[in-house]
């Protein structure tokens, strides 16, 4: 319910369970079943209550099999925007709402969301707390920096509980302004704040699941016994449930970790460095990140579960914009990972492509990911590439790379003229803090 820990930190399980043992089990299962089976390992909840609200997320979702696994030429494409606004934070938004209701009604208490977002984030999470009794949500979005559907799909959302600030900076001075206000703990707890952020751990707990359910299903069908992902990434929280995947027992030989012009997660992959650039606009706005929030996860395991070594390395980071850590003899980051960048002409031309040869649209978040990650793909260890948004969400880039304008969505369709409600705000702590403290009585 915290998200941030009150030093600032993150949340991290104690212990990562190994389910390998269980593979042949959970690959007969359905996606809930899967979902049962994976948060119950760390989620202290009646098992009764647990599949009740796993349902009740789910209910919503266009897709039967909620996320399935689509063969597109050699590649699986791992369908994650059948959710109610069309992207793939919708798989953890929907349970998270639910689940905080659960909580709230259990303890009799009130909470006030605090969140930013470079895109899907604040519209998923706004969809999956709109019109909850005991719930506010303060949402965080760099003012013309988002793409215009995914801003229409926070602000059109009209009910008294959702407030859209539109902060005049970066996702990343959204992200630091949200940080601060959690490390103030006097306010944090006089106002009863909560994260649905990536870094809330519950959210990279229910991403996990996807990572079973399709790696499962595809090396059932191609008849193998390891398996790929490429992962478009921005806040490193998508990538980091195929870690900790990886970490439970699933056979990943590889994940392929692709990002736009900012690289800054490619480049550490690369050299073992974290250093700062500046944000660049993109054609794929939600991966227009520098510091990734949930990096600090994987950073604690790369230097030995040492939570003095990381505080170290992250003051650092916060003092000069650069860390380093030491490479082994072999020079490779960690042998589980690999990276590149995928630039705006390689996304355009891939999206081109895709539409060309498979009749298949790509947007460009999944483009992306599929430029740096096709040459990763083996025949007998196949590459499942995830797809995280609806290509209808960035018609401009569909029209950009093929010419049409091909990209639709009857939901999307009808914001278009849909009344919306938002409120500037300057790139300030203070001021999103005098915000909160007009808007909502403390708890």
């Amino acid at each position: 319910m915290t998200g941030l820990a009150p030093d600032g930190g993150l949340l991290i399980p104690e212990s990562i369970p190994n389910i390998s043992d269980q593979l042949d089990y959970w690959a007969t299962l359905s996606y809930q079943d899967v979902t049962f089976e994976v948060l119950r390992l760390y989620v202290d909840l009646p098992d009764d209550d647990l599949r009740t609200l796993i349902n009740d997320s789910y209910a919503a979702f266009s897709h039967e099999e909620i996320a399935p696994a689509m063969p597109v030429g050699d590649i699986e494409i791992l369908e994650l925007f059948h959710g109610p606004t069309l992207a793939f934070k919708d798989i953890a938004l929907q349970f998270l709402g639910n689940f905080f209701e659960y909580t709230l009604e259990h303890r009799d208490q009130y909470l006030n969301i605090l969140a930013a977002t470079s895109g899907d984030t604040g519209s998923a999470a706004i969809h999956g707390v709109r019109g909850k009794d005991r719930i506010n949500i303060f949402v965080m979005h760099p003012k013309g920096r988002v793409a215009p559907l995914q801003e229409r799909q926070m602000t059109t959302v009209l009910d008294d509980n959702v407030f859209n600030l539109a902060v005049d900076g970066t996702f990343d001075d959204c992200q630091r302004i949200m940080k601060t206000l959690f490390c103030d703990l006097p306010f944090k707890a006089q106002y009863g704040l909560g994260a649905v952020n990536s870094v809330n751990w519950a959210r990279v707990l229910t991403q996990i699941v996807y990572y079973f359910t399709a790696g499962l299903y595809v090396m059932k069908q191609r008849q193998v016994s390891n398996i790929r992902f490429a992962v478009p990434t921005g806040n490193f929280g998508d990538i980091l449930a195929g870690y900790y995947a990886a970490r439970m027992g699933l056979p990943i030989s590889k994940l392929v970790l692709a990002t736009n012009e900012n690289d800054i997660l490619s480049r550490f992959f690369r050299t073992g460095e974290y250093s700062l650039g500046e944000v660049v606009p993109t054609i794929s706005p939600s991966m227009d990140i520098q510091v990734a929030s949930n990096f600090e996860r994987y950073l604690y395991y790369q230097v030995d579960e040492s939570p003095e070594v990381l505080r170290d390395l992250i003051e650092q980071f916060g003092e000069t914009g650069r860390l380093q850590i030491p490479l082994p003899s072999d020079g490779v980051v960690d042998p589980l990972f690999a990276a590149g960048v995928g630039n705006t002409e390689q996304t355009l031309a891939t999206i081109r492509r895709y539409y060309q040869d498979y009749g298949y649209l790509l947007d460009p978040h999944t483009a992306v990911g599929i430029a740096v990650g096709e040459p990763f793909h083996k025949k007998d260890e196949p590459l499942v590439a995830l797809a995280t948004a609806h290509p209808a969400k960035f018609s401009q880039a569909i029209l950009d790379a093929t010419g049409e304008d091909l990209a639709y969505h009857e939901y999307l369709e009808a914001l278009r003229d849909a009344p919306t409600r938002s409120d500037e705000v300057a790139n300030e702590v203070d001021a999103v803090r005098a915000y909160i403290e007009n808007h909502v009585k403390p708890v």
